[in-house]
């Protein structure tokens, strides 16, 4: 088992030992990248547009409609722990990835189809029937199977491909790979809408089968010259058996039980161990090697990381929901134009784009001038850091914002739209500082037989947080009622109090600042 774990050999498609100069490399990572653009440009638009598909088409309430994106997402980011335990246990990436974006792609050609069979869709002012929903759901979740399996998978291959001791550049590749991220998302946003409300849902649809067909053929056209990291079996199976034989052996002295040499082997170059020394007795356990006892102790030492940005993504999910109800009560007039709501989340993509090449050239600038790259800047626990303290401050401003909204409403006016760009522009920093450095964060220190299910972690606490914002809104309703008003009980935003709601979410977000801080201290 110990041989297995430490093994960081990499093969090629043939099963072959990889040769380092014909297999791998920038080029090989670059595809990655690429793929992510036309990914990103298939999730956004999913979440932009279905919207508008299952309320004017398919006929659900507009609260349905809502419910059914985020769902969608929500389902969609949690099944990637799924495809990545299958993926460091069964399978390859590669693998995994063809077999996730071909159910993308079947999930995508039901859904155009649908749109363009009125046989499909119901008849006006009524609601789907069983069958015509059925159809759509299961068009729906199997694009959402797939993109749990794109997303779980994509970002580990491309930096396999990679030298693993260049940490710099393994930094770089996912700076990189956030920026393809938004870059598919700011195309989705000024483009894809515009064709969907133009030409309507099926061509819409259309162009995202054409995306993702060729995200797969551009995918699979780098076979020959990736390399692969082969499965190493169940890491899940490895954990509970330490975690099993540590409980077991809880009472025996550890001192008199274990070889001096085989403690020190265990604890040479790890920073969380002595955080876990309870599990060295599971090395008692004749069946137990120490590279397993080191996965089981290197896994342990992430999940606080990825508990404390759930609060993160919580935050961000209001973008989608509340501020764009905020926007559509607020004056969002420029002379003699009305500004959609939704355009104002261009104005943080294109920001977040700016700073992920403005971070990049400092990193190149300080590299050919000799200069280190560990300046606390360039850690990944540090930009998570800052991006979880922009969180706290957006969501300080925010319920500003709304309580001076909702004065002004009062006073018989309006406010401009403009004033949300405050909380736009800090929750978009905030992701790219904090979702960047999770990918990164992840991945490097994550045990070589598990980084699918690690990387996926990034994309779980985006689905937890999801949840979580549901979650608060019912309880706050909930317990604001037994007082005499829920929170949100009004008929529009101008008889609810967003601005208590962001209040909370602000002294949450400020707690679990405070928790990161003691975790990434201790780290």
């Amino acid at each position: 088992m110990d041989s297995e774990l430490s093994n960081g050999e990499y093969t090629d498609y043939k099963g072959k030992t990889a040769d380092r100069k014909k297999h791998g490399g920038i080029k090989a990572a670059s595809i990655a990248c690429v793929v992510e653009i036309m990914q990103s440009l298939i999730i956004t638009c999913n979440g932009v547009t279905l919207v508008d598909y299952f309320f004017k088409s398919m006929h659900y309430s507009v609260a349905d409609s809502s419910n059914m994106v985020t769902n969608l997402l929500g389902t969609a980011f949690a099944l990637s722990i799924i495809w990545g335990f299958i993926s460091d246990s069964y399978l390859t990436r590669f693998t995994t990835f063809v077999i996730s974006g071909g159910l993308q792609l079947m999930g995508l050609l039901m859904l155009t189809y649908q749109a363009k069979n009125p046989n499909l869709q119901p008849p006006e002012n009524e609601k789907p029937s069983p069958i015509q929903a059925l159809y759509l759901y299961i068009g729906l979740y199997c694009t959402a199977m797939g993109i749990g399996g794109v997303r779980s998978t994509l970002a580990a291959h491309g930096a396999d491909q990679l030298d693993q001791t260049n940490k710099s550049l393994i930094s770089s590749y996912f700076s990189w790979y956030f920026f393809s991220i938004f870059a598919g998302g700011l195309f989705s946003t000024c483009v894809m809408v515009s064709i969907e409300q133009k030409y309507g849902w099926s061509t819409s649809f259309m162009i995202m089968v054409f995306v993702s067909s060729l995200a797969l053929c551009t995918f699979v056209s780098g076979f020959s010259f990736y390399r692969y990291k082969l499965p190493a079996g169940s890491p899940v199976n490895r954990i509970i058996q330490v975690l099993v034989a540590s409980i077991r052996n809880a009472k025996v002295s550890t001192a008199e039980s274990l070889n001096h040499d085989v403690i020190e082997q265990l604890l040479h170059r790890e920073k969380c161990d002595d955080k876990f020394n309870f599990m060295n007795k599971a090395l008692m356990d004749e069946n137990i090697g120490v590279a397993q006892v080191k996965e089981t102790k290197t896994f342990l030492g992430l999940l606080p990381f990825f508990f404390t940005t759930i609060m993160m993504h919580c935050s961000l999910a209001q973008i989608y929901t509340f501020s764009v109800q905020q926007g559509n009560l607020m004056d969002r007039r420029i002379y003699n134009f009305t500004i959609p709501t939704q355009s104002l989340s261009l104005v943080p993509i294109i920001i977040s784009l700016i700073v992920i090449i403005i971070f990049e050239q400092f990193k190149l600038m300080n590299r050919k001038k000799g200069a280190t790259t560990n300046n606390k800047i360039y850690q990944p626990l540090f930009r998570m850091g800052i991006g979880l303290a922009l969180v706290l401050i957006s969501m300080f401003l925010a319920s500003i914002v709304e309580s001076k909204r909702l004065k002004a409403f009062n006073n018989g006016n309006t406010l401009s739209v403009f004033w949300l760009l405050f909380q736009y522009i800090l929750l978009g920093l905030s992701d790219t500082l904090t979702m960047g450095g999770m990918l990164e964060f992840f991945y490097s220190e994550a045990p070589e037989s598990m980084r699918s299910i690690c990387t996926s972690l990034s994309w779980f606490s985006n689905s937890m947080g999801m949840f979580v914002s549901s979650m608060l809104v019912t309880i706050c309703n909930s317990i604001s009622g037994r007082f005499g008003m829920e929170w949100f009980g009004g008929i529009d935003l101008n008889h609810s109090r967003l601005d208590l709601f962001y209040a909370l979410i602000c002294v949450i977000n400020l707690l679990n600042f405070s928790l990161y801080v003691y975790f990434a201290k201790r780290y």
